[in-house]
């Protein structure tokens, strides 16, 4: 993790000097690549744990995404990336698993970035991960992050919503401790400071440190039976979960749509699966 603590830092220093919003940014034409590897066992049998999979079996859905996410920061805090990393927020996220992945099997991790879009609230930057395994593509995604700023451009829309999920029934209800933000960022590497104390918190406007939001997706997903016959996944990051906070995972009964609510009803991830 020190690559990503490396690229924070990074981020920190130079974000302060980036504008977004400029009509003539470009993104970087590159692909970072981590060579293949093995999975260390250590680190993903924690992922397992605190994100609610099983710990045998396939890779976690969401696990190849934490893998490259040190990759998607070096490449978000080079000086050639147009936005300031400081103050991006995830908005959502689609995984295509084109297979089960083993976690003896070594993969290889590319990131790169593939296009700014206006957005009412800014600019975002779609993000694409990929896995290989000899070469084999065997799961991918793509991200959005928003770059928020002033914008006259009133014609710019959101990417589309998944479906509607009414009023799905409640299946669980969870507890999250305060400290979540803390625990995940030390499995996953993402020590964003809006995760780990209120202090830190308030510095980027949110009044208690708020749960990440690829936690949100894992744990709905490993409660969702942990990515079986899934095809592919997207996400919708609504509002913040402010922690501790007690929320309720909805799903229908097909298990194609699932959301994330707080107190008073609040929709804080919303969700469609195809199987």
């Amino acid at each position: 993790m020190t690559s990503l603590t490396t690229s924070l830092v990074r981020g920190a220093v130079t974000s302060p000097f980036k504008r977004a919003g400029r009509p003539d940014a470009t993104l970087p034409p590159g692909r970072l690549v981590r060579p293949a590897a093995p999975v260390a066992p250590g680190p993903l049998a924690a992922y397992a744990r605190i994100c609610g999979f099983a710990e045998s079996g396939p890779l976690p859905l969401t696990y190849p995404h934490v893998l490259a996410f040190p990759l998607t920061m070096r490449l978000m805090t080079d000086r050639a990336f147009p936005l300031p990393v400081l103050g991006l927020v995830h908005t959502w996220i689609e995984i295509t698993p084109h297979r089960a992945v083993r976690p003896a099997e070594s993969l290889e991790l590319v990131v790169y970035a593939d296009g700014l879009a206006p957005h009412r609230r800014g600019t975002e930057v779609t993000m694409v991960t990929e896995a290989r395994v000899g070469g084999e593509l065997v799961w991918e995604s793509r991200s959005g992050y928003l770059s928020r700023h002033a914008t006259t451009d009133t014609a710019a829309s959101t990417r589309p919503a998944p479906g509607a999920v009414g009023d799905l029934p409640a299946v669980a209800e969870w507890r999250l401790p305060g400290d979540l933000g803390r625990r995940y960022g030390a499995v996953s590497g993402d020590r964003n400071p809006i995760h780990l104390h209120p202090l830190t918190a308030r510095l980027f406007g949110f009044p208690r440190a708020i749960a990440h939001g690829m936690w949100t997706v894992a744990r709905c997903l490993a409660e969702a039976g942990g990515g079986a016959e899934i095809r592919s996944v997207r996400a919708e990051f609504k509002a913040p979960v402010l922690l501790p906070a007690t929320v309720t995972y909805a799903a229908d009964p097909t298990g194609r749509s699932f959301v994330l609510r707080g107190a008073k009803e609040r929709v804080h991830l919303v969700g469609t699966v195809t199987r």
